[in-house]
């Protein structure tokens, strides 16, 4: 840890307004909503917004209490929303350069905003009149970090869940693999090393990530709180991070960080709480993502036999997806050497349950013929129909295929399980699930594993996969393997700190060619020199200088300097850099 100094910083920054404004503007105006419930309702649902938004019009409240409103079918449950009163303090402006001088007074508001915010939730759940309530609560941005601290001084048994979304502080040990490192030194990152986080293999994740597509994904931007989920709270806590998200994941894309309304996250978020309230309350209605499912059915000779076993399952989760507003699609392949590309039957625009039925009698009736060599053209009919279909955004998305064969790899048109499978998570993702002989399921497995589904034995398993594809509501994955390719992650280090009394000018070296500024959790800018100056800062008090590495798409190392306003300036010197190892 560097040496205590007095004053602080004014950059050559580019200030993030836009990425602190956490939120974008309201989309509309409107007053207070009148509390319908009871005076004490059985759940009061809370919503932390995040910088800059206006209380109750803010776009993410709205999301969010409108996802499960419509979610709420079920009676005998009341409940009332409450988008928490605090500042919610709007800081930094996106495309502005500050020069390279900054002051502290933003960083103050800041942290006196989240503060806030804290103490009103406690003082909400903690110190409410209404002893029986039981409480949900969420946040976005800077309102997921009064939630994340909130929690730890919060009752849980008072508690039915709590989630954030885009929160700076969020802490994912299993997104590291760093060791520690310098600019100067040797193992920059895990392409040097070998280090791979245990989340890329789908190990050890936290129980709370809830949507996390990257896995390399450690702690937020503005550090975290650790432990993340504080005792008592198994089960009832979730977080989500957009895949590019600058504040929670290891990118740095602020349009992530602003896209969790159009991108429909708040859709996930509010199939977890309707379900969490519903077991809660012990009643009955838990909400089931609407589904669309697609069927391919291979058609050649030796099929007939397996059609036969199938067809009971394949109508009944036709029309277990149909009865909840979901969608079906049918199709039939062979090989396409035979000049015969997959048919598609009935598509989800016009695919009822009736003609449903009576195209998978037609498969069964006319279509079966020889199919020449073993393997069929599984991945050809795949990645047609994922191409083919116009899938919905937030449904569960499952594809069924029904084979007693294996499949050639890759396909006689060219086309690769990873083409498969990247397509596959493109899409939301779509889970391939696949029904066979018990001695050919070995050569599904890895087809099913990348793409979160499962392979069944038939005359064993159909109707266990067919009840478990019905229930899933988590059509988000917790986590995908994404990969760095060749670019490596930008790295830092401070190599002098100077104060004249006045001003502590701080120079630093970042491989990433820049830095992000953040003093005392606000963001002041990107610095595009190799210095900051800071000043305007309050006596006695201890203030904190991050310095993250950045390149064009990616945050990389951070290095903090601890800075206290003494009476007397300190002499140069030049410090250590701390062992930050990789966020």
């Amino acid at each position: 840890m560097p040496k205590k100094l007095r004053k602080i910083i004014k950059p050559k920054v580019r200030v993030l307004a836009a990425v602190i404004m956490l939120t974008a503007a309201a989309i509309c105006t409107m007053k207070a909503p009148a509390v319908s419930a009871a005076s004490c309702p059985d759940v009061k649902i809370i919503f932390a917004r995040g910088s800059g938004g206006e209380r109750w019009t803010d776009q993410n409240y709205l999301a969010f209490k409108n996802e499960i409103e419509n979610k709420m079918t079920f009676d005998g449950v009341t409940y009332e929303f409450l988008d928490l009163d605090y500042p919610a303090i709007g800081i930094g402006a996106l495309d502005v350069l500050v020069g390279t001088y900054a002051g502290a007074g933003d960083s103050y508001e800041f942290g006196k905003s989240v503060d806030t915010g804290v103490r009103n939730l406690m003082a909400e759940i903690n110190g409410g009149t209404c002893a029986e309530t039981k409480y949900v609560i969420a946040g976005y941005s800077q309102g997921a970090m009064v939630v994340s601290r909130a929690i730890h001084s919060l009752n849980p048994d008072k508690i039915i869940f709590a989630a954030t979304i885009g929160d700076p502080k969020i802490y994912l040990p299993e997104g590291k693999a760093w060791f520690g490192s310098s600019l100067f030194g040797v193992g920059k990152n895990y392409l040097k090393t070998g280090a791979i986080p245990a989340a890329c293999k789908n190990e050890n994740l936290s129980e709370y990530r809830a949507y996390v597509p990257d896995c390399y994904a450690y702690e937020g931007l503005l550090g975290s709180y650790q432990p993340y989920q504080p005792e008592g709270y198994s089960k009832k806590l979730g977080t989500w991070c957009n895949k590019y998200d600058i504040f929670c994941s290891s990118y740095f894309s602020v349009s992530s960080h602003t896209a969790y309304v159009s991108e429909h996250i708040y859709d996930d978020v509010g199939k977890v709480i309707v379900n969490k309230i519903a077991d809660t309350f012990d009643v009955e209605g838990q909400y089931v993502s609407a589904h669309d499912t697609v069927f391919l059915i291979d058609s050649t000779g030796s099929m007939e036999n397996i059609i036969n076993k199938y067809i009971k399952e394949a109508l009944r989760l036709a029309k277990e997806t149909l009865d909840a507003g979901g969608r079906v699609a049918l199709y039939d392949f062979k090989d396409v050497r035979q000049g015969y590309y997959p048919n598609l039957h009935c598509g989800f625009d016009d695919c009822t349950y009736e003609i449903f039925e009576s195209k998978l009698n037609a498969v069964r009736a006319e279509n079966i013929k020889d199919g020449g060599d073993w393997p069929e053209s599984d991945l050809n009919a795949a990645l047609t129909a994922m191409n083919e279909l116009e899938w919905r955004v937030g449904a569960t998305k499952s594809l069924v295929i029904l084979t007693d064969a294996s499949y050639h790899n890759p396909d006689l048109d060219g086309t690769t399980l990873d083409q498969v499978v990247a397509l596959s998570k493109m899409i939301d993702p779509v889970n391939i699930y696949v029904i066979t002989r018990g001695d050919v399921v070995s050569y599904y497995e890895e087809m099913t594993e990348r793409t979160d589904g499962r392979v069944a034995v038939i005359g064993v398993d159909e109707i266990s996969l067919t009840d478990y594809i019905v229930a899933r509501y988590d059509s988000l994955p917790r986590v995908e393997d994404w990969g760095y390719g060749d670019e490596d992650v930008p790295e830092i280090e401070v190599t002098r700190v100077v104060d004249d009394g006045d001003n502590v000018r701080v120079e630093f070296e970042s491989s990433g060619g820049r830095a992000l500024v953040i003093l005392n959790e606000a963001i002041l800018g990107i610095c595009e020199d190799d210095f900051v100056i800071v000043g305007d800062l309050e006596r006695g008090r201890e203030n904190t200088l991050r310095l993250v590495a950045l390149s064009e798409t990616r945050r990389g190392e951070m290095v903090d300097v601890v800075i206290e306003t003494l009476d007397e300036p300190e002499l140069e010197f030049v410090p250590k850099a701390p062992d930050t190892g990789r966020m």
